[in-house]
């Protein structure tokens, strides 16, 4: 992986084609989540920040909507060869901004590549329908038109691949577009800006603003003038986004929470259980919200499958390096937050099998790291079954049979992801159709999508939209019905 030790001090607003600083000449750190080392600063931008992208990115809407989806395309497929050009700069910022090894954040940025190859592509493909009409000579037609401007505000877990996500369906939409990143990721989005200067997308159809959500997120979702917000991240900030936007009737679209869980019957592969539980639950530090957070186990193997999953745990590899197995939490705050929902739910009498402590050993004191966590003796109505933690923690519970497993398993307030372990088609066929997930998985693990396929949840995990896939235009884009009245007796 390049290693680029000339960090940029601070990095600015993109706006209009331009780096700028925020009017209030206002800065913030970036910590390395590995280290607690200050990384970069960016800017805490105002109000007056965001007004100003939110203008030029509605001066542009226009011409970039003209713009033939073919047109649009190209210019993005040249977008998607520059990420792909610089793919292992961009994976080290990646690295950098969340502390992940390089080998994940080099995987998680060719995701995001392959996904902006894929939505330039659908540029060609950019399909609207035909139909028919009980009257004699009437003809519809029904054609795609972009929203307009687009708010795209983002999740810090995986910032390439959440940066992707949201800004190639939208702009082969047809739409500008104004990037909030989260406030952890300011590297990974400077360097995907930069990447934008170099290409052939006009100015002011792609801006990027920093700061704080409760500031430049907020005030970017208050702008009349943004018609579209897409938001991923938790289901309290996008329930305040629902409400405040909701007032105007702007297109929201909201791709929340998670708690998710993870099936294992009596006839399962316990080693192939095993293994996906410790991808699903302690990967990426668990910072997913496809996460396996609920592990949900027939008795008359629970003690067997335990033993198996505390003693392979137990050779997981805390670090920042392509030797260990999950990095660090993203920041101080969500790292104290994570320890006092363990000791809360110890308190309530759940029991701790494994990790629920920070590292202490010389190498990653001074780092946001948590060691992989694992609780049984919990109840479903326990904060600890309830909340999403965003971390490398899960919980395990004992059932009796079939029934009582996909019981437990829709009694959660999050629908995101699901995934049963079982040689049984017929338990596979029930749970898949009956579980409240908006993805259910067979012997695999609650994670994994890619470009082509649709990713969102149910309940409070989102509010019925999908990305990607092809089901994404349908976010950033409106139908128009176009009925043609042809008078062919005129014509003889």
């Amino acid at each position: 992986m390049v290693e680029n030790k000339n960090l940029p001090e601070k990095v600015f607003n993109l706006i209009d084609g331009k780096e700028v600083p925020p009017d209030d000449n206002e800065f913030l750190e970036k910590v390395n989540p590995h280290n607690g080392s200050i990384l970069t600063h960016y800017p805490r931008s105002k109000s007056s920040d965001i007004n100003k992208a939110v203008e030029y990115a509605c001066k542009t809407s226009y011409s970039w909507a003209n713009f033939s989806p073919v047109k649009r395309g190209d210019i993005l497929f040249q977008i998607a060869e520059k990420m792909k050009a610089n793919a292992e700069t961009l994976a080290y910022y990646v690295h950098l901004d969340t502390g992940k090894s390089p080998k994940d954040a080099l995987g998680e940025t060719y995701g995001a590549i392959q996904l902006a190859y894929f939505m330039a592509g659908e540029g060609q493909r950019f399909y609207g329908k035909t139909t028919t009409s009980s009257t004699q000579n009437k003809y519809p037609i029904i054609i795609r038109e972009p929203v307009g401007t687009a708010a795209l505000i983002m999740a810090f877990n995986t910032p390439i691949a959440n940066i992707a996500w949201k800004v190639f369906p939208a702009l082969i939409s047809g739409n500008t577009a104004v990037i909030k990143p989260s406030e952890d990721i300011p590297l990974t989005t400077w360097y995907f800006g930069k990447l934008l200067l170099e290409s052939a997308l006009p100015e002011g159809i792609c801006n990027i603003v920093y700061g704080l959500g409760n500031e430049a997120g907020d005030s970017l979702v208050r702008n009349p003038d943004i018609n579209l917000i897409s938001f991923t991240g938790s289901t309290e900030v996008g329930r305040n986004i629902a409400k405040v936007a909701g007032e105007r009737l702007a297109k929201i679209f909201l791709e929340l929470g998670g708690k998710n869980p993870l099936v294992v019957c009596d006839d399962a592969d316990l080693e192939n259980a095993v293994k996906w539980v410790l991808l699903s639950a302690f990967s990426n530090a668990g910072q997913r919200c496809a996460a396996c957070s609920r592990v949900i186990v027939y008795e008359s193997i629970y003690d067997s499958f335990k033993e198996m999953l505390l003693e392979a745990a137990g050779k997981l590899k805390i670090g920042n390096t392509n030797e260990d197995d999950l990095g660090p939490i993203i920041n101080s705050k969500q790292l104290n937050n994570m320890l006092n929902d363990i000791r809360e739910a110890e308190a309530e009498g759940a029991r701790l099998l494994t990790g629920g402590n920070r590292t202490d050993d010389i190498e990653h004191k001074n780092g946001f790291y948590l060691k992989p966590t694992i609780i049984d003796n919990v109840t479903a109505d326990q904060n600890i079954s309830r909340k999403e933690l965003f971390g490398p923690v899960t919980n395990l519970y004992s059932v009796k049979n079939f029934s009582e497993a996909l019981s437990l398993a829709n009694n959660s307030p999050y629908g995101l992801t699901a995934s049963i372990h079982t040689r049984d088609i017929n338990k596979a066929t029930e749970f898949t159709r009956k579980v409240q997930a908006g993805v259910a998985v067979i012997n695999g693990g609650t994670y994994g999508s890619e470009p082509n396929m649709p990713f969102g949840g149910v309940k409070n995990s989102g509010n019925g939209w999908r990305e990607p896939g092809t089901e994404a235009i349908d976010v950033y884009t409106n139908y128009k019905n176009i009925i043609t009245f042809a008078y062919p007796e005129k014509m003889l």
